[in-house]
């Protein structure tokens, strides 16, 4: 069984930073892309970055300049590093991630982590 744990979420003023940890564990064969996505009270889920397995990424024009995301894929984690935070980064943040196991590939997702920013 594949699971996704983030952690690293928490309560912030405006223009700190917090970094944002996703390990994925079980039986896993390879993870191609990882990433970050987010939902605030009242709006849909949307996308904050992703990175493949070769490194390239995807972020969301409001991450851009802001936030980083990095992986380690000896120790299957994926990171978002996030600064200068604003009030409008408030948001459940989920880690998601492309999986293969003995079955064919599929996506995962964590359970999410809190982000709450204040102004």
């Amino acid at each position: 069984q594949v699971r996704l744990v983030e952690s690293g979420g928490g309560l912030v003023q405006a223009g700190e930073s917090l970094r944002l940890s996703c390990a994925a564990s079980g039986i896993i064969v390879s993870i191609n892309a990882m990433g970050w996505h987010r939902q605030a009270p009242g709006k849909q889920r949307e996308l904050v970055a992703t990175m493949t397995s070769g490194g390239s990424t995807t972020y969301a024009d409001s991450a851009k300049g802001r936030f980083t995301i990095s992986r380690d894929n000896a120790k299957n984690t994926v990171y978002l590093q996030m600064n200068s935070l604003e009030p409008e980064d408030t948001a459940v943040y989920y880690c998601n991630a492309n999986i293969r196991t003995v079955l064919a590939p599929r996506p995962y997702w964590g359970q999410g982590t809190q982000v709450t920013v204040s102004s």
